[in-house]
């Protein structure tokens, strides 16, 4: 039988690797960061020093009238972290983000419950392989596009809207870029126009350049760039 500082050793490096990989999402700035990956590599490896010896401390004799299935606890886990990773994947758009999140936050489930079981070497390479994951493999994906959310304000009492759209298509093409989800509403008691639409355009071309251009449009008043 384990002792009790042995069993809090094994929640502490759960806890411990799961911060690792959580820290790594919070600097790219991910829905859930440090603090979320630490508490459910933690909780997992709470569950799975549970599951397996809470029998012990509750001194059920062998051939008594309880059945126990020690698994199942550590079993739910899975499950239950199925939940929590849904909650940080979003839809903006045609665009679906968190997913890498999402399957991070199972990752340190299994960690946790691997840590949680005393199976330290290996609870240790699954954390290093996740990092090499979702560190070094980041540059062999099609990151070469970028998408921002553009919302433009016009003066309306100057212009149609089949030239504001026409002059937006133009600009959008000057960029080689793509426009989608694109929203349009017409305030004719402010005479005020708002267009707002998602745009794919080269990483290559820089913030202050993508504004510039945008800010040449005809009647335009206002330029919001926002990370969707």
């Amino acid at each position: 039988m384990l002792t009790h500082w042995e069993m809090i050793l094994r929640i502490a490096v759960a806890a411990l690797l799961g911060g690792i990989i959580g820290f790594e999402r919070d600097i790219h700035r991910r829905q859930a960061g440090l603090r979320t990956h630490l508490i459910v590599a933690m909780a997992s490896g709470t569950f799975m020093v549970v599951s397996a010896h809470f029998v012990f401390f509750q001194h059920y004799v062998a051939g008594g009238l309880v059945e126990v299935d020690s698994s199942r606890i550590a079993a739910s886990v899975v499950a239950g972290v199925g939940f929590l990773a849904g909650g940080s994947i979003l839809r903006t758009g045609a665009t679906v983000q968190g997913l890498t999140t999402a399957a991070g936050l199972w990752l340190v489930a299994a960690i946790g419950l691997c840590a949680g079981s005393g199976m330290y070497p290996e609870s240790v390479a699954v954390t290093v392989l996740g990092l090499f994951a979702l560190t070094v493999l980041r540059v062999f994906e099609d990151k070469k596009v970028a998408r921002r959310r553009i919302v433009l304000l016009f003066d309306s009492s100057m212009g149609h809207s089949s030239s504001v759209l026409d002059a937006i298509e133009a600009q959008v093409e000057s960029l080689h870029a793509k426009a989608l989800d694109l929203d349009y509403r017409m305030d004719a008691a402010h005479s005020q126009t708002t267009v707002s639409f998602d745009l794919l355009f080269p990483d290559s071309l820089a913030l202050g350049a993508l504004v510039a251009v945008l800010e040449r449009l005809e009647n335009v008043t206002e330029v919001q760039v926002r990370i969707p």
